[in-house]
């Protein structure tokens, strides 16, 4: 241990035979909280020239003690809770009789550290400088911080210093990040609004909220390589979930017309800054609805969203450099087209051979297992993405990326599929839902043979599945958000990792 942990567990012995408890288990009432306190504390000022203070007249507030002075027989305290800081004012002359008799030259001034959970008694009052305070009257201890807290440094210019930024740092040890850094908290305060939004809006359309397994028999539902377990009663191998996409259609075969739901997802694969093996997303099918709908519910969805998390209730975002209008309609440009577009090159019309050639030539990275779907995909990523910075429906794949995609209604070799792309990236996944239990086994057998290449993110035969289409699924839209990515979106985050708590680390390395 550091001299700096030594020394905190020294105060903690002594704490304990002066009968303190450092960590009481008896309920601390709270009553207030340290922004509520600032931005509410009124005062007038009598004829007489003094104050007198219009509410606010006695406090119970908790949190950390993230600073302390000395001032002659006073002290002065930053006490930092769930809704921000505050100034403690801490009296000698207050702690002179009764149980409390030593609190102040012992206890506060001497085994009271950074970082140490307390909870104070008192009254919210002005200073001679202006700065709303609490006079404290009672001070307890909550949880002695056994470890100490980074040190955030502040000159008079306002430059910091010893900042808590390595991101190594930051993500492992989130519980100090989010202690040192609060202003950190409004990306998972945006978060959860942007979350809240979505669901209530989907509440509005009359859609179910629902769970599906997480553990799966088999993996299905979109295309990816899913981790394994192994359940020991049954002796048979589980995977956890890469989608809930299957199991959200048995339930509109079961007869509802619509259902939701955020859920966890995993996927064994890389990671990056916008990649996370486990992540959320949210999936949610309508019936009697088909793609064209869904693009419009879509389109009014995020506009709300980016209303309800901007403070001045704008529709525009703004991530990096770019600013982002999430207000309706929204561009729409078939899979052919941007390729087109952007490459020169027309892909509907080039075999698996020519596509081939143009990936080598454009140092695209491709292996022997690509069959053309996927080779346009690599295409698509390498030279198309990056460019689809206002939000851009993408509509109208091949049909051989897209195996549980219903068949276009107009043109032949396509599906009415359509990707929301914002900011370069690919943050919805939606279709009209192909019914047809025929077509779906066919498409099914044409994933088989992918995986017998060796493409290990084909999806695998789900009989059950089969069976449920065999009992008649309705015309059905079903969508699928990434919730990190829009996430990022909303709070102008470029890595996945500043969204999520508690991101997928390697081993830490000790020593």
């Amino acid at each position: 241990m550091t001299e700096q942990e030594l020394l905190r567990r020294e105060s903690l012995a002594k704490l304990r035979e002066m009968g303190i408890e450092p960590y009481p288990a008896e309920l601390f009432e709270v009553t207030a909280f340290a922004s509520d306190i600032t931005a509410n504390y009124q005062e007038e000022v009598l004829e007489d020239g003094t104050k007198n203070r219009l509410n606010y007249q006695e406090v119970s507030l908790a949190g950390r003690i993230m600073a302390s002075r000395e001032a002659g027989k006073a002290m002065f305290m930053n006490l930092q809770d769930s809704s921000g800081r505050i100034q403690l004012y801490v009296r000698r002359d207050d702690f002179l009789e009764g149980d409390e008799a030593p609190m102040f030259d012992t206890v506060i001034k001497k085994l009271l550290d950074l970082g140490d959970y307390v909870g104070v008694k008192g009254y919210a009052f002005k200073t001679k400088t202006g700065e709303v305070s609490v006079h404290v009257q009672s001070f307890k201890f909550l949880a002695k911080a056994l470890r100490p807290l980074p040190v955030v440094k502040k000159d008079a210019e306002g430059h910091i210093f010893d900042a808590f930024t390595d991101p190594e740092q930051r993500y492992r040890m989130r519980y100090v990040d989010l202690t040192v850094n609060p202003q950190f908290k409004e990306i998972f305060l945006k978060r959860t609004k942007m979350i809240k939004t979505m669901r209530n809006y989907l509440d509005e359309l009359g859609l179910l909220e629902v769970e599906t397994p997480i553990l799966q028999p088999i993996h299905g539902g979109a295309a990816a390589r899913p981790f394994t377990t192994h359940h020991n009663t049954l002796d048979m191998t589980l995977y956890l979930r890469i989608a809930n996409e299957l199991y959200l259609k048995r339930l509109i075969v079961a007869g509802f017309d619509g259902v939701y739901e955020f859920a966890k997802m995993f996927r064994n694969e890389g990671m990056d800054r916008t990649h996370n093996p486990e992540f959320t997303a949210l999936e949610f099918y309508v019936a009697y609805k088909d793609y064209f709908w869904m693009m419009d519910v879509t389109e009014k969805m995020l506009e709300r969203v980016a209303r309800a998390v901007n403070a001045n209730g704008s529709s525009k975002v703004t991530v990096g450099e770019n600013q982002i209008e999430f207000a309706g309609p929204y561009r729409r440009l078939t899979m052919y087209e941007a390729i087109r577009e952007y490459t020169g090159i027309d892909v509907e019309k080039a075999d698996e051979a020519e596509l081939r050639s143009y990936c080598r030539k454009e140092h695209i990275e491709i292996d022997a297992s690509m069959g053309k779907a996927k080779l346009i995909d690599e295409i698509f990523g390498e030279k198309v993405e990056e460019h689809l910075i206002q939000p851009t429906f993408l509509i109208d794949y091949p049909v051989e990326m897209s195996p549980l995609t219903k068949k276009h209604r107009s043109a032949a070799g396509l599906v009415e599929r359509f990707e929301l792309f914002v900011n370069g990236k690919e943050v919805a996944n939606a279709y009209s839902e192909l019914n047809d239990p025929i077509d779906q086994r066919e498409r099914f057998e044409d994933q088989l043979r992918l995986a017998a290449r060796g493409d290990e993110e084909a999806m695998a035969m789900d009989e059950d599945f089969l069976r449920s289409l065999e009992y008649g699924m309705p015309p059905t839209a079903g969508i699928g958000f990434g919730i990190d990515r829009l996430s990022m979106l909303f709070t102008g985050q470029s890595s996945i990792q500043e969204v999520l708590f508690f991101p997928q680390m390697r081993p830490e390395v000790n020593g």
